[in-house]
This record gives C-alpha cells, sequence and structure tokens, in this order.
C-alpha cells in the first residue's frame, strides 16, 4: 500500500478513475493503482471489498469509495466521519412547485 494509505482500482476507460487520480495527484498525494481491466485478480479483490463492479473504487485509510467525490476523499483522508447524503450532493434538492 502506498505511504498514504490510498488504494485506486481503475480501468482506463473510465473518466470517473481519471478525475479520482488527478484530485489525489492535486493534492500531493501517493497512491498504488490497480487497472481491473487487465488484472482479474484485483478485479475480484476490488468486488470483494466495495460489493461493486462499478470504477473508481479506492480505499482510502480503510474506507472503501466508490466512484469519485472529493468531499468523500476528504473526509476520509481527514479520518473524519463521511459526510451525510445532503452534504455530499450539495443539497441540490429544491421544491419544483416554488420555483
Amino acid at each position: 500500500m502506498a505511504e498514504s494509505g490510498i488504494i485506486i482500482y481503475t480501468t482506463k476507460a473510465c473518466p470517473y478513475c481519471g478525475m479520482a487520480k488527478s484530485y489525489l495527484k492535486d493534492k500531493g498525494l501517493k497512491f498504488v493503482e490497480y487497472d481491473v481491466g487487465t488484472d482479474k485478480a484485483k478485479w475480484q479483490e476490488m468486488v470483494q471489498k466495495s460489493g461493486q463492479t462499478a470504477v473508481p473504487v479506492m480505499e482510502v485509510n480503510g474506507r472503501v469509495l466508490v466512484g469519485f467525490n472529493s468531499k468523500l476523499i476528504d473526509a476520509a483522508l481527514a479520518k473524519q466521519r463521511a459526510p451525510k447524503r445532503d452534504e455530499v450532493i450539495n443539497n441540490l434538492f429544491f421544491d419544483i412547485i416554488n420555483i
């Protein structure tokens, strides 16, 4: 595992994988990357950890994250509680009657 405690499971064709890797690199973090499109054993490991077949899957400080979400990554890096759903999606809900 990388010294920062980050593993990322990706595929070459996944745009969100690229976004996640760029986000981590922009923060100056090192990570271990596994291309599950070419490595069946790592794909099985990813599915076992996450219960998901979608990528990216990240393990950050022991927390498994599916997809790219900077708030969830930051919370895992800081070892904080996971943000609530409304915090993650920036409270994008609205009342259609009052538009």
